[in-house]
């Protein structure tokens, strides 16, 4: 099969879809890779390293696209949907659920959509969400702490404190990787934590993992009124797979805050979990509703690019390998975690919390292969 790996050009993204390393694994296998010119310099792979191990190296994105499979890490942006073309399998992160715009180019083109995010594994896990929830989660707590600093529009609170004054206090919506991996490093910096949850289990298991170190509460509106008035720090990190994140933090909640609270919505990708969240880049990072500052980047693991690619690129290439080797008809249908990822196939939403969000038909991605 031939492969195609483009640069990717949202915002400050430096993240790539194939490492050189994962290209080797590929060619060896009997696949054609081509891999967009300096699609990973800025992080360390070169044009000359992807050549050593038997990549094309394409000087535009369009000879890129001429490949039977696009591997990418973020949803193709605006410029590169007339690129897509009919029956064209595109790997990536999709996020359809708040993006109807992206969604009807990708019917509209007929292309073969398998999102990463509602890929399953056995156990009913996001393999290939875990991995950059895990870098967001850590990645959260840095960013709300230096937003956290007067310069940046935030309260001047230092999350771990010192002796003699009290330490940042932070909340946590959302229990899952994101929120546990936020609260190890609250946590290790010394913060006042507490996680809310709706998933008791969950919450149990939280306690069990962090001991007395940690807060936990029942997701219920009077215990979110209640942790967002004195709070200093609110990471989102709320998670239904495939839909829209639901809207916790309301208007209300926001103009409640004090003055100087930071909300890190890692849920943004979603549609985030604030009546007040929008979209941010890394170049403009933050804004300020009602005195509360706001850091919303959608790319969140693409400030740490290297790291968020070895990441990603260990659980995307045995799935990438398997669509390649046998072909995304078959691989599909024998792999039902995989056909998970499917969200749209030849014109038809194939997920079904994608189509009840965005108001479409929704075909079973089984019958849609029948059909197709």
């Amino acid at each position: 099969m031939k492969i195609g790996v483009p640069k990717e050009i949202k915002d400050h993204e430096f993240r790539v879809g194939v490492t050189p390393a994962g290209v080797k694994t590929l060619v060896d296998a009997g696949h054609e890779v081509c891999v967009e010119t300096q699609a990973g310099s800025a992080i360390g792979f070169s044009d000359e390293q992807y050549r050593a191990v038997g990549a094309h190296i394409q000087t535009t994105a369009a000879e890129v696209y001429e490949s039977t499979m696009i591997v990418k890490v973020k949803e193709p942006q605006s410029s590169e949907f007339a690129l897509l073309k009919q029956g064209q399998l595109l790997f990536t992160y999709l996020h359809l659920a708040p993006d109807p715009e992206q969604a009807k180019q990708l019917i509209a083109r007929k292309v073969v959509g398998i999102a990463y995010e509602t890929v399953t594994a056995r156990d009913g896990s996001l393999p290939l969400l875990i991995p950059m929830s895990e870098v967001a989660g850590r990645i959260a707590i840095q960013a709300g702490a230096n937003a956290l600093h007067m310069a940046n529009g935030g309260r001047g609170v230092l999350l771990g404190g010192v002796p003699g004054v009290s330490r940042g206090k932070v909340v946590i919506i959302g229990g899952g990787i994101v929120g546990t991996e936020a609260a190890k490093m609250a946590l290790g910096l010394g913060a006042n934590v507490t996680i809310v949850d709706n998933d008791l289990r969950r919450l149990r298991t939280l306690d069990d993992l962090f001991g007395p170190s940690l807060s936990t509460r029942y997701s219920e509106a009077h215990a979110i009124d209640e942790l967002l008035l004195s709070v200093d720090l609110v990471v989102g990190s709320v998670l239904i797979p495939g839909h829209a994140a639901p809207k916790l933090i309301t208007r209300q909640h926001v103009s409640n805050m004090q003055r100087g609270t930071v909300i890190v919505d890692v849920a943004i990708d979603q549609g985030g979990c604030a009546e007040t969240s929008r979209p941010t880049t890394h170049s403009e990072p933050t804004y300020v509703v009602n005195g509360v500052v706001h850091y919303c980047v959608a790319n969140m693991p693409g400030a740490c690019a290297r790291t968020s690619t070895l990441a990603l690129t260990n659980a995307t290439l045995p799935y990438i390998l398997q669509l390649a080797n046998r072909g995304y008809r078959e691989a599909l249908i024998d792999d039902s975690g995989l056909l998970s990822g499917l969200n749209v196939y030849f014109g038809v939403i194939t997920n079904a919390a994608v189509a009840e969000d965005l108001g479409y038909p929704y075909i079973p991605a089984e019958k849609a292969l029948q059909e197709n």
